[in-house]
């Protein structure tokens, strides 16, 4: 009885896995398609796009850890909402400087929030698949942190689309955790 319980709440919590990798994929997608049209053809659009980022970043982490066993026992979301929270003010103060501040204060935020990501998805290596993908997508958002450091360096100001390409490979990478998801369940069932 217990271990049928606990197999049923495995399968309940990748369903909601699943669910939760497809919404952010999704609003990743909604996110880049309106940085690329809207975003680079008017500043205030982009501004809030650019504030609005970090900011869902911040409330999906909160879901994800109150899904995952509450915000207390969960310090790495703790930590990433806490990042994220902090970012979405920077990005907000750094708007008012130039778009170099804004690419640094991303680049900062991509590299602790990938390496927390990373470590959400090591931790869940054990109960459940297509982890592997997050742990990439954390390892590149670490590395495109860097370069994002490297281009607020630079003469030529840097755009939204600089994050935008980033965030599409981010919406790949929860799309692709989502289909492995998806397709491990079909095969569970079918098994």
């Amino acid at each position: 009885m217990l271990k049928e319980q606990a197999v049923n709440s495995a399968v309940g919590n990748e369903q909601w896995l699943k669910r939760y990798y497809f919404i952010r994929a999704l609003f990743s997608i909604i996110w880049v398609a309106a940085a690329f049209s809207l975003g680079q053809h008017s500043a205030k659009v982009g501004a809030v796009l650019l504030v609005i980022y970090p900011l869902w970043d911040a409330i999906a982490n909160v879901v994800d850890a109150q899904r995952s066993g509450g915000i207390r026992h969960n310090p790495i979301h703790m930590t990433n909402i806490i990042v994220s929270g902090l970012t979405t003010i920077a990005v907000y103060l750094a708007l008012s400087h130039s778009m170099n501040w804004v690419i640094g204060v991303f680049g900062i935020w991509a590299i602790l929030s990938g390496l927390l990501q990373l470590g959400v998805a090591v931790g869940r290596w054990k109960n459940y698949g297509a982890q592997w993908t997050m742990i990439l997508s954390g390892a590149q958002s670490a590395l495109a942190g860097g370069f994002f450091i490297v281009q607020a360096q630079m003469i030529v100001p840097p755009s939204i689309v600089n994050i935008a390409g980033y965030s599409a490979v981010g919406a790949a990478y929860f799309l692709i955790s989502a289909v492995w998801l998806a397709v491990s369940d079909i095969r569970r069932k079918k098994a």
